[in-house]
């Protein structure tokens, strides 16, 4: 992608996160770390079960090793502002999210090394050193995750009337905006901030994807419920572990690893992830007996 692109996604993501930040009360915040077991289930499913679960995918997909070891960058980026958004959207648990997005981008610096090197190793055979630019990576974590986030939380503290007014308009507004986003990544040319990825290579990709995309749903759906964490918490956790980070994706595929064959998992990924995450919300929502925009009853 191009410079611009990346500036323009990180604005974006940075309003979105702010608007987010107005739906969630300080003392959401402080539940979520004086009772910890939905934020411990919640890592160890995006950074240890997730792996898991798109390595034996890759490895029975039959695709060609650029594909497979896609699959793999993808997977070792959990979460990021997409699954806050969409949790935010469907009346999740957005504190929770918000702080799986914090503690996993850190958390990242050291996972997606070891994660992505196995894959190489396992599907093309080889290794690279692989090194995130700690300053940078935790310099984005502040600006477009943790910053605006805080700032939309205070403005709800301090000014709970004013957060209520802004809180729909905007959601409509940054719905827009990265769907907008979203276009420009898959559809234009790479001189223009695209993959180049042609319609031959989305429909190779597009049942594997699907078959992991549904699989994370699930696994993620259940690692909340069957440990009796409610349906609001395990609707998240859902969200959460099957909604992939696709711009470290992209960061890792393309900057360090120059190689736009490995990001057009994502990219497809990308292009219908939205779409079953409101499959998935809707039926989620009909489980717990309510509205897909409602409050969940638990």
């Amino acid at each position: 992608m191009g410079i611009n692109t990346d500036l323009l996604i990180s604005i974006v993501l940075a309003f979105i996160m702010f608007g987010i930040g107005l739906s969630v009360p300080p003392s959401s915040f402080r539940k979520i770390f004086v009772y910890p077991r939905a934020m411990i289930i919640g890592l160890a499913s995006q950074m240890i079960g997730l792996p898991i679960l798109a390595f034996a995918a890759a490895y029975f997909s039959g695709l060609p090793p650029a594909f497979q070891a896609g699959i793999i960058i993808l997977a070792s980026c959990p979460g990021g502002t997409t699954s806050g958004f969409l949790t935010y959207l469907f009346r999740g648990n957005v504190a929770l999210a918000i702080s799986l997005t914090t503690v996993n981008s850190f958390l990242t610096l050291i996972s997606i090394p070891l994660v992505v090197n196995l894959g190489l190793l396992v599907f093309m055979g080889t290794t690279t050193d692989i090194h995130l630019p700690v300053v940078d990576t935790i310099v984005k974590i502040f600006t477009v995750t943790i910053i605006p986030a805080s700032a939309g939380v205070l403005l709800k503290h301090l000014r709970s009337n004013l957060a209520a007014r802004l809180e729909y308009p905007l959601k409509i507004i940054f719905s827009t905006l990265f769907a907008i986003i979203l276009a420009v990544m898959l559809f234009a040319g790479e001189g223009e901030g695209g993959s180049g990825i042609t319609i031959s290579e989305i429909l190779k990709l597009l049942p594997v994807m699907l078959i992991i995309n549904a699989l994370s749903f699930i696994f993620g759906f259940l690692s909340g419920y069957m440990p009796g964490l409610g349906y609001r918490t395990s609707f998240t956790l859902g969200i959460e572990v099957s909604m992939q980070n696709t711009t470290l994706a992209f960061l890792v595929a393309n900057t360090i690893l120059h190689s736009t064959d490995m990001i057009k998992p994502a990219l497809v990924y990308a292009m219908f992830s939205f779409i079953t995450a409101l499959i998935y919300s809707a039926i989620v929502k009909k489980m717990n007996r309510t509205t897909i925009g409602g409050e969940f009853r638990d």
